[in-house]
């Protein structure tokens, strides 16, 4: 039998994340508010860090995305 493993919402107040326990320890940070976010994290603490990081990676991406486009439009 396959374990599902446990996943937590949780908030700091302006970012909501999932937290889904990985296989090999910590957790796998998505968010409810953005698909296109994933990444890792061992703590909650860590977890909010790399978010935002990874959300400053997407806004980065999109906007470069967003030029591009107007660029050929």
């Amino acid at each position: 039998m396959v374990k599902k493993p446990h996943s937590y919402t949780v908030s700091d107040g302006s970012l909501v994340l999932t937290l889904t326990e990985a296989e090999e320890g910590g957790f796998v940070v998505t968010s409810p508010m953005d698909p296109e976010l994933i990444t890792e994290a061992e703590t909650v603490a860590e977890a909010f860090e790399m978010a935002r990081d990874a959300l400053e990676g997407l806004r980065k991406s999109r906007a470069k995305l967003i030029q591009q486009l107007k660029s050929i439009a």
